[in-house]
């Protein structure tokens, strides 16, 4: 243990402009002073790092560590840093001056009543929740960490363990990419030991690497002393307690006080989960969980957490209303101009999009005399612009014929063909249109006036309501809700005013114009609610249970929302099987490759479990265990099964190659070629690389151990949707978002056009002789065709619909080896319940 002398500055010292009033207290991270700051006429609280400890590099680094974690965090569930300096040679920190005493202090031993328990964990909870939005996994919470001030807040204090994984904007100069990770930690490697013993997790004491929900399994330990009076975990030793950590439990909650009630328990029970898999998904959860039994909220109640720049102790009750019932998925949903009836457009059942009309006196929603369309937009003057015959396009995103009809009556009136979605200007019937043209991205306003274009894709275009500008997310890549949030001026001006999220849907302006409202999650699907300014202050509005999608915000602040319950599964029919087995792992499960012999599925889980970066695997199709391979989106799966290729969707990351058994992964330089499509030629050497660079098209041969490239004679500014390898490996069939189909040698001769496909088709894979291509047509069924290549004759294969068609908005991802005898093939089923929701803004 490190021993040294207190050098208590002396009442009246200077440090930088803050005058030294009187000492608070001292410990191994530094002493701490009550001071001035002269310039605001406020006290603040001083750490300061002791001489004897300045030159420890270790302590220096945790000191600066403390600094930079809760100097990027704005949260009054946190400690607010105020400034860091140096004074002759030792470094201060100067943060908000806290009264009150820390959780162990008001312990003092014994259990906390039941109510104040969870009245304190619920602050708690949320100001974790913001850290971990924030990227900062805590990783030594404990009692002594936490500050209960005199009247009532909680406050997370000491981020000197923290682990930062997104790195700050101000060390690089920019916004991070979602996928980006970075470890400020004094070594967050495998085998190194951060924490308190007590309260560390399974994955801390292991020396493992950990995340959020190890911060998790520390709160339960805290939450289950603070009603036991005892350690969850606790033995003679550290090495004891340890031990226990891993692997045992503590006595039930319920045997100890009768009137802790069972949910509690389980709570508790469900936070102290051995594998991080089993605990709660997030803080948010957690605290929504908490106050499902504090009294605070109800079924038609939820209180929203405090915004992460709102620093006011007030806390207040949003108030939800539900106005669908049935199963299925809404689209999206707009208030008409009364601020009262909603109009959305939905699949119920397994039916057909539809566009309902809802009143708030009547307990049923009108279908609309429509045919199948989804709402877009409703203007002031009562005229609502629709999608006419929609069908997937980007993920999230449906793409249809433009019409406008007035919402009580009246034909449709077809205005344009592949429109993805559209909002009307505030005054006027001028609209901002979101669409794809010739593979790239674009924002009209109006119609046929191009404002922004991009690589990726574009949506949830909002126009404010000044006029002036346009709010919309900005997505790097096709077909991945992955994005950030931006505005353009009507000179087409562009400024993002975010980072990039992981999944990002649903975006509204405030009704005063000073904020955009936005829905999106930081790994995952699990999506909440934030609202950022033009000027880019970024705040939390609320947290839910689960992920929800924003959809509106009436004149009056009314909130219209959704909360979807989402799955990304796989059906697999495996060699000589009858039937088809479910082979996805968590909840967001896509397919990437299907060994030639069908007894072995590749594929990548996206669910905000694993983290940006996603997770490769690979799957015998009889349904054994998952193998987890390493991070990175699933592409290919080598001939022999030996090598999978993957990639981590982050704008010119390299390829990665996971050995499926023993071996070391390798990385693969794509050049500035984006690479989302892989295939194996059957050498188990060469890979074909089909991908975008500037905008275009592009393909390549990669050889797998030496990293040379020979570039394949494609140029297209079209999409690819699809790629199918030959089976001599002599040529690739490419498919294009334009129905065009071109097969592309490797010899060096030319493209060559084949058959024209239909709307929404992709190639999938030659058959055996290498005479005729499985085509797939994606949708709520999935259709597969077969084609000859020489003549261009079209034959019907198979017709695949789901046992249970409600909320199944898409099949997609198919993968077909055998002539058909092994096929595997994703499903998005997506169930929504529409809210109404006043009082969060």
């Amino acid at each position: 243990m490190l021993f040294f002398a207190l050098m208590a500055l002396a009442t009246g010292t200077h440090l930088g402009p803050y005058e030294v009033l009187a000492p608070i207290g001292a410990g191994g991270m530094g002493e701490v002073y009550r001071a001035r700051d002269p310039r605001l006429g406020r006290e603040v609280a001083v750490k300061v790092l002791p001489a004897a400890l300045a030159g420890d590099p270790d302590r220096q680094h945790r000191f600066e560590q403390e600094a930079r974690s809760a100097g990027r965090l704005n949260h009054p569930g946190i400690i607010h840093i105020y400034d860091v300096g140096q004074h002759e040679g030792q470094p201060y920190l100067v943060t908000e001056l806290l009264e009150g005493e820390t959780l162990r202090q008001r312990m003092s031993g014994a259990a906390l009543p039941m109510r104040k328990a969870i009245e304190l964990a619920i602050p708690f909870a949320y100001g974790l929740a913001a850290a971990h939005e924030a990227g900062i996994v805590h990783r030594d919470l404990k009692p002594e960490n936490l500050f209960v001030t005199k009247d009532g807040r909680v406050k997370i204090l000491d981020f000197g363990l923290a682990k930062l994984t997104r790195p700050d904007a101000s060390e690089t100069g920019k916004i991070p990419a979602q996928g980006a990770t970075q470890s400020v930690a004094p070594d967050t490697g495998t085998g190194q030991i951060w924490g308190t013993v007590g309260y560390m997790s399974p994955e801390q004491v292991r020396g493992q690497r950990v995340d959020h929900r190890s911060d998790i399994f520390s709160f339960g330990a805290i939450l289950y002393e603070m009603l036991s009076g005892k350690r969850a975990f606790r033995g003679e030793s550290p090495a004891d307690t340890m031990s226990a950590i891993l692997h045992e439990d503590p006595p039930d909650l319920t045997t100890l006080d009768k009137e802790i009630p069972l949910v509690l328990e389980r709570i508790v029970r469900h936070c102290l989960e051995k594998s991080p898999g089993e605990r709660f998904r997030s803080a948010h959860d957690l605290a929504f969980q908490l106050e499902g039994i504090s009294g605070l909220s109800g079924s038609a109640a939820v209180e929203a957490p405090p915004g992460a720049a709102d620093v006011s102790t007030q806390r207040h009750a949003a108030m939800f209303r539900q106005i669908s019932y049935r199963r299925g998925f809404v689209h999206k949903a707009r208030f008409a101009p009364d601020g009262e009836t909603v109009v959305y457009g939905a699949e119920w059942e397994g039916d057909r999009v539809h566009v309902f009309m809802k009143r708030p006196e009547s307990p049923d929603a009108i279908p609309l005399a429509l045919p199948s369309a989804d709402i877009q937009a409703v203007s002031g003057s009562g005229e609502i612009a629709i999608s006419l015959d929609p069908s997937p396009a980007h993920n999230g995103i449906l793409q249809g014929t433009l019409a406008v009809s007035l919402l009580f009556g009246g034909a449709p009136r077809e205005i344009e063909e592949k429109i993805l979605q559209v909002d009307f200007a505030p005054r006027g019937n001028a609209m901002v249109v979101a669409r794809d043209v010739e593979g790239k991205g674009r924002l009209e306003y109006p119609l046929g006036h191009v404002l922004y274009e991009t690589s990726g894709h574009v949506s949830f275009p909002r126009m404010s309501p000044a006029g002036d500008q346009i709010a919309f997310f900005d997505h790097p890549f096709p077909n991945d809700d992955r994005g950030c949030v931006a505005v353009l001026d009507l000179e087409g001006k562009k400024q993002t005013l975010t980072e990039e999220w992981a999944s990002a849907q649903g975006l509204a302006w405030s009704p005063s114009g000073d904020e955009i409202w936005f829905t999106a999650s930081v790994s995952g699907n699990a999506r909440i609610l934030y609202a950022v300014r033009p000027t880019g202050e970024q705040r939390l509005v609320s947290g839910f249970p689960g992920g929800v999608r924003l959809h509106d915000i009436s004149k009056t602040g009314k909130v219209l929302l959704t909360r979807d319950s989402i799955r990304l599964g796989i059906s697999c029919k495996a060699p000589g099987a009858t039937e088809e087995r479910e082979l996805a792992w968590l909840n967001w499960s896509l397919t990437g490759d299907l060994s030639q012999d069908g007894s072995m599925l590749l594929f990548d889980e996206e669910s905000e479990e694993v983290g940006t970066n996603y997770l490769t695997c690979i799957r015998k199709t009889d349904g054994s265990p998952v193998v987890r391979l390493g991070e990175g989106r699933a592409l290919a799966l080598s001939p022999d099964g030996r090598w999978a290729v993957a990639r981590i969707p982050v704008p010119g990351s390299p390829l990665i190659l996971h050995p499926t058994g023993p071996g070391k992964k390798r990385t693969l330089s794509t050049g500035t070629t984006n690479v989302p499509m892989a295939r194996w030629l059957p050498d188990n050497r060469t890979i074909l690389c089909v991908g975008r660079e500037g905008g275009r098209a592009r393909a390549m041969l990669l050889d797998s151990e030496g990293g040379d490239m020979a570039p394949l004679p494609l140029d297209r500014p079209d999409t690819v949707n699809g790629v199918a390898l030959s089976p001599d490996g002599r040529m690739a069939a490419v498919s294009f978002s334009t129905r065009d189909l071109l097969f592309v040698p490797f010899d060096g001769g030319e493209c060559r056009p084949g058959a024209s496909l239909d709307k929404d088709e992709k190639v999938v894979s030659f058959s055996s002789d290498g005479r005729r291509l499985f085509l797939e047509k994606q949708g709520p069924t999935l259709r597969f065709d077969q084609i000859h290549i020489d003549s261009g004759k079209r034959e019907s294969w198979k017709v695949v619909r789901p046992a249970d068609p409600s909320g199944v908005i898409l099949m997609f991802g198919s993968k077909i080896v055998l002539d058909g005898e092994a096929y595997a093939y994703g499903y998005a089923r997506v169930l929504s319940d529409l809210y109404v929701v006043e009082g969060l803004a």
